[in-house]
Formats: structure tokens, C-alpha cells, sequence
């Protein structure tokens, strides 16, 4: 049987970007992007890329349970992506769980595309928790897939911002997590959850493990996870929720 700590200490990696007009990765990251990318090396079970045009109806997806950094895919998409909008995500798996196209993120539903950081024990934690219609949907084994469809029901019921705060306040309260950072776009709206437990790291990883940053340009903002050189970028507070409107860029950030 796996140890709790096992199980949670796996983790992934996290980035997306919302811009006033389309542009490339490269663009809106900057010269730094390749740094990111390598950080596959390590976060090797899986890559995905949703975009989410402003106003549109839905995200297109490109996903793949293989090293981002080797994958000609993702070299492709990488290059060719242009939009206003995006989630790309690089996943090491939780032990226990298998690496599959299904178990890599991002996740995209009704409107809604979805990346995860971190671990909730156990997996099926949340499950009494989703309503009925998201419960149906569920395709992969992940908990970050189960994360994703408690906050969608959780939002039926508040609204998206309401909904976001009501169920990562939730799973604080009552559940075994490491952490929950996560990334929820919808056509209008880009929302960063920071909620972790720094303690829970990985052994080999900095204290900044876990620490989610952003930076804010004219007509860009772009948060990731660490690990590589954000000099400049601004941390986003452990305990708090970024929302970025998509039409102006404006910005708040909310207390967990």
C-alpha cells in the first residue's frame, strides 16, 4: 500500500497566458520559454496545450503521455500556437497512477479548461462531491480530473468565482492534500488557485517548489509554476486566488 506522502509528493508543472490579441508562446513567455520546457526532464509523464480563444465557445486540446522536451508534437504546437489564451501543463504522475492519454491534463469541459499541481489522498476523495452530470464524465484516474469536475459543480451552484473559492475551501478544510494549485480558463475569465503545503515537497525540491508567479505586461499575463529563471515576476501568496478578466487584463487576487 502506498504511504500518503507518496502518493502526494509527485507533482507537475504549470503555465498559461492570456493576451489582449493572439500570439505565440514565445511571445507572450519570452526568451525564457526553453527553460520551462526542460523542467520536462523531470515532469516527464505527459504534456498538454488548451486553448481558449476570448469568446469563444470552447478550448482545443493537444495532449500526449510523453516527454514534453523529446516530442515533435510538442515542438509543433508550441511553434504554431496562436491565440489569446492558454493552459500548457507538464505532468509527473502521482504514484499509483497510470500514465495515460486520459490521466494528462489540461482537462477541457462545457467551457472550461483545467490544469492541476499537487495531489489530493485519495484519488476518489472527492467523488460523493460532484454532482451527477460531471460524475458521468469522468474518463481518466486522477484526482486532478475528479478537482476539476467538483469545482464545475460547485460553480452550477455560486457562479465561477464564487464556485472556484467554495470548492478549493472545501478540500482545504476537509481533505489530505500536498497542494491545489491549479489553473481554471473559461472565454472570459483566467483563474490560479495557490493552495499548498509547503512541507510537503518533494525531498530534493526548493522551498519555492510549490510557489506560483506571474508577470503583467502591457498586453500579456502569464502565471507558471517555479523552477526555472521568473526574475521579475511577481509571487502569487500561498492562500489566495488569482482572476484575470480577459477582455481588459484586469486583476484581482483573493484570499483562500
Amino acid at each position: 500500500m502506498l504511504l500518503t506522502e507518496e502518493v502526494c509528493q509527485k507533482m507537475c508543472r504549470l503555465l498559461g497566458y492570456v493576451s489582449l490579441k493572439p500570439e505565440s508562446f514565445a511571445q507572450a513567455v519570452g526568451e525564457k520559454l526553453p527553460e520551462f520546457i526542460s523542467l520536462s526532464s523531470v515532469h516527464c509523464d505527459g504534456w498538454g496545450v488548451a486553448t481558449f480563444d476570448h469568446n469563444a465557445d470552447e478550448s482545443h486540446l493537444t495532449r500526449a503521455p510523453e516527454i514534453a522536451q523529446s516530442s515533435l508534437t510538442f515542438q509543433e504546437t508550441i511553434s504554431t500556437t496562436r491565440t489569446d489564451g492558454a493552459l500548457l501543463h507538464l505532468r509527473w504522475a502521482t504514484a499509483g497512477i497510470p500514465v495515460s492519454e486520459n490521466n494528462t491534463h489540461p482537462f477541457v469541459s462545457h467551457g472550461y479548461s483545467f490544469t492541476h499541481n499537487g495531489g489530493i489522498n485519495p484519488a476518489t476523495a472527492l467523488d460523493s462531491l460532484i454532482s451527477e452530470k460531471y460524475r458521468n464524465e469522468i474518463q481518466g484516474d486522477t484526482d486532478s480530473e475528479r478537482y476539476f469536475y467538483f469545482i464545475l459543480s460547485e460553480i452550477e451552484k455560486h457562479g465561477l468565482v464564487e464556485g472556484v473559492l467554495s470548492a478549493v475551501r472545501e478540500i482545504k478544510a476537509k481533505f489530505d492534500f500536498s497542494s491545489i494549485n491549479a489553473m481554471l480558463m473559461t472565454d472570459s475569465q483566467f483563474i490560479t488557485i495557490c493552495e499548498h503545503d509547503p512541507s510537503r515537497k518533494p525531498d530534493w525540491a526548493s522551498d519555492e517548489y510549490y510557489d506560483l508567479c506571474y508577470k503583467f505586461n502591457q498586453g500579456d499575463l502569464v502565471v507558471a509554476s517555479s523552477g526555472w529563471d521568473q526574475a521579475g515576476w511577481k509571487n502569487l501568496p500561498n492562500h489566495h486566488v488569482l482572476v484575470v478578466d480577459r477582455a481588459t487584463l484586469n486583476q484581482q487576487v483573493l484570499a483562500l
